[in-house]
């Protein structure tokens, strides 16, 4: 496929690769939301319907801290503002031109023609070989970048003559041109000094940071020579506000309070404080987000190892009912273990799949399995009781409302059930370091199957890997293995019979998308999907 424009590891290592992994869960497979909220500045002026020199404050609910593009999935939304990528995915997921102007993909290399006249923040050209440091660094086990393997191909080497680059494959990569949409680039000056990065920007984006309070805010400027995006996008355009500024705001209720006093004008919401914008008429943006799929730990000695006992507190569950408590009523039956990036694998994989609703078929299968009741009505098997620790996410109330109805149905099936409510830095330790946890709540964020393969094959995160639940499923991996072997969508085949073999196991059950509402007011703004697209910005009067 060719497009062309039309116009041996020490101690520090292996700990920053463990905060690398906790990165990787807490942006992947625990529920955040983020919130947007925008106003006008005071030296602002009006040109037609657009308002000039305006400032737009988006507030999020977690602090990047660390604002370095590539260490860290928490400065995903900064980064889009200052940094840009290879190519972009635009909300169909059509890929077009953007710091590449023509690429050709094959299942053994990728090219990209860089093109000429982009300049970094500081002033200075941005080159192939620049292209080539940001894979390199990436790529490198060393450097701890949990972009390794999920936009960049771990074993992926790259070099560059000229204006072309090329990325080496030396292992089948099938969905490498998508995860080229979601790499940031960062200039030379960057590369140079990656601590610089942690509190500035050094990118080819239409904004640059210009202060950096953790905890409150970071204020961006605009590039006024800016004009590269993709499709022509330029920060001349009309209406483009001078600055962008991120502030930490403590909640739904806050943001919805900030745009119903006219103090805020965007902001994105999961939960029912969304409901009161509604109301009142505010415009919004919508899109659907993987938000309630139920984890079964199977590491050696958990109950969740046996797949009987999987399949049996599945059955025990009313699945469409928890989907409309956990959500608020604003959730909807997932088709696949993850909302994919659209055009990427559109198969139903879940209908037909999932374990049907049926306690009684739940109680039979445990009493033939070994379990009987002791006295205290909990069950037994081997002298030891059907107990589970269950750890769920703390915020919202649909989570708390979905957990009591859960524990309710295992209870009444005979199980022990210790609920727990987590926040997300409680969840991510627990899934990720202690491993203390029998039955999770999650929802992987991904934007194609392959990303998920650490999630449910290889090493377990006691012993250096992503595999959170200790999956092993031999049927999963030998599709994954096929997969493997295609490019693109040729390969969603294989990817729709690995996530079968998931699903019919129970090694996760899927049950709640939900769908996010962004809304905007005297601001217009365009999503590409969880993220608002900065050129599309304006302020209006």
């Amino acid at each position: 496929m060719r497009v062309t424009e039309n116009r041996p590891m020490d101690g520090q290592v292996a700990r920053r690769r463990q905060r690398g992994r906790v990165a990787v869960t807490a942006a992947l497979l625990l529920t955040a939301t983020g919130l947007a909220a925008c106003g006008g500045s005071s030296d602002s002026t009006k040109t037609g319907d657009y308002v000039e020199g305006g400032t737009f404050t988006l507030a999020t609910l977690a602090d990047p801290g660390n604002l370095d593009p590539q260490a860290s999935f928490a400065a995903t939304e900064i980064a889009t503002f200052a940094y840009d990528t290879l190519v972009a995915a635009d909300a169909s997921g059509t890929v077009k031109p953007q710091l590449a102007s023509s690429w050709e993909v094959t299942k053994d290399a990728v090219t990209f023609e860089i093109r000429d006249g982009v300049t970094c923040s500081d002033g200075s050209a941005f080159d192939a070989q620049t292209v080539v440091d940001n894979i390199d660094y990436v790529a490198d086990v060393k450097n701890a970048s949990p972009f390794r393997g999920v936009y960049v191909p771990a074993d992926a080497t790259a070099s560059a003559s000229g204006s072309t680059v090329t990325v080496s494959l030396p292992s089948p990569a099938p969905f490498v041109l998508e995860g080229f949409t979601r790499l940031p680039m960062v200039c030379e000056s960057g590369m140079k000094d990656r601590g610089s990065l942690k509190a500035g920007t050094a990118g080819t984006g239409p904004f640059t940071v210009t202060e950096s309070v953790p905890g409150d805010r970071y204020t961006l400027e605009v590039r006024k020579d800016y004009a590269w995006g993709p499709d022509g996008a330029a920060t001349s355009e009309p209406g483009t506000p001078a600055k962008v500024v991120f502030k930490i705001v403590a909640n739904e209720s806050t943001a919805a309070n900030l745009i119903l006093g006219g103090q805020a004008n965007a902001a994105s919401f999961f939960g029912p404080d969304g409901d009161r914008l509604e109301k009142e008429g505010i415009d919004s943006a919508k899109n659907e987000v993987a938000y309630a799929h139920q984890w079964y730990n199977q590491a050696p000695g958990r109950v969740g190892s046996d797949p009987v006992v999987r399949k049996a507190l599945t059955q025990a569950l009313d699945l469409a009912e928890l989907r409309t408590v956990i959500a608020s009523g604003r959730g909807s039956a997932p088709t696949a273990v993850a909302v994919y990036d659209p055009g990427v694998c559109g198969d139903d994989t879940v209908k037909g799949n999932v374990p049907a609703t049926d306690p009684a078929a739940a109680a039979k299968a445990l009493a033939e399995d070994g379990w009987t009741k002791g006295s205290d009505g909990v069950l037994v098997k081997d002298g030891e009781k059907l107990a589970v620790k269950f750890i769920y996410s703390s915020q919202g109330p649909g989570q708390t409302a979905a957990a009591e109805l859960t524990a309710a149905a295992w209870k009444k099936l005979g199980v022990k059930v210790d609920a727990t409510a987590l926040d997300i830095t409680e969840q991510t330790a627990a899934l990720f370091q202690t491993g203390d946890w029998d039955v999770t709540w999650s929802s992987p964020k991904a934007p194609n199957p392959l990303v998920l393969v650490p999630f449910f094959s290889g090493p377990s995160p006691a012993k250096g890997g992503n595999n959170l639940a200790s999956v092993a499923n031999a049927d999963y991996d030998a599709q994954v293995k096929s997969a493997m072997t295609k490019v693109g969508n040729d390969s969603c085949s294989a990817w729709k019979a690995a996530e079968t073999a998931l699903l019919r196991d129970a090694d996760i059950v899927p049950f709640a998308n939900i769908t996010t509402l962004t809304f905007h007011k005297n601001a217009e703004l365009q999503r590409a999907g969880v993220l608002t697209v900065p050129t599309s910005i304006r302020m209006l009067g």
